[in-house]
């Protein structure tokens, strides 16, 4: 387990300072500060509820922020469309998948590199497919009708097809059977491999924690705590407190 980010001396890829946002009139997120360096897998972990996908959402344009600032590779995008997040290579694998059931795993595909990357589409269909040999033997199929373990290798390869710089995965491995859940945790191991930045937004602790470079504990949107996984899990009090461990 690397206790030490790839790139700690470079600048952040992503930056996060003092975010807050929420729904209505309820704050969700409470200053939380939070970085990305390239290269770096770096892991979110908290219970449900802790405001995890209010802050993926906020930081990719989805929700707007009610204050603080996401800087991604140098540039601002504190209020960004959400389509302009997505053509500076910030890309959200959303929990729940959110693949398209009535179209084939191919046109899934497809449509991943609408607003970035169309003009490789071809050759990053064919790097989808080596990533994940499992959806190539299944192009023509209706997404809807593949196992939950198939759909999420969609998800990703979607995300995949738009060329990220950072690739954010908010709760990839929810509603997997436990086979299918090492089997996730080994393609985003590959992922790592090739230098692709990664935010693994989990709540399972365990193999996030082995495969992550650092890692952030949220808590009522607010970050508990930040640094190595190993500093994380020699500490009994942090452990009982947010890991339940």
């Amino acid at each position: 387990m690397s206790s030490t980010s790839p790139s700690s001396a470079s600048s952040p890829l992503l930056s996060v300072a003092g975010l807050r946002g929420g729904y209505g009139r309820v704050e969700v997120l409470r200053g939380v500060d939070l970085q990305v360096q390239p290269g770096e897998t770096v892991a979110l972990l908290g219970s449900n509820g802790a405001g995890k996908s209010t802050f993926n959402n906020v930081v990719c344009g989805i929700y707007k922020a009610w204050g603080g600032n996401v800087a991604f590779d140098g540039a601002d995008l504190s209020g960004a469309h959400y389509t302009d997040v997505v053509k500076a290579g910030l890309i959200q694998v959303p929990e729940g998948r959110k693949i398209f059931p009535n179209l084939s795993v191919l046109e899934n595909l497809s449509l991943g590199s609408f607003t970035r990357a169309r003009e490789r589409r071809t050759d990053n269909i064919d790097k989808v497919f080596a990533t994940f040999p499992r959806l190539k033997e299944r192009t023509t199929q209706l997404a809807g009708t593949m196992s939950g373990g198939e759909q999420q290798m969609l998800a990703i390869g979607r995300g995949l097809m738009a060329e990220p710089r950072l690739l954010i995965l908010d709760e990839p491995s929810l509603g997997l059977s436990p086979l299918l859940v090492e089997e996730l945790f080994g393609l985003i191991s590959q992922l790592r491999a090739t230098g692709l930045a990664v935010l693994l937004v989990e709540q399972n602790v365990g193999q996030s924690l082995e495969i992550a470079n650092r890692a952030y504990v949220m808590e009522n949107g607010s970050i508990r705590f930040s640094g190595a996984p190993d500093e994380l899990l020699r500490s009994d009090d942090l452990r009982r407190a947010y890991l339940g461990l």
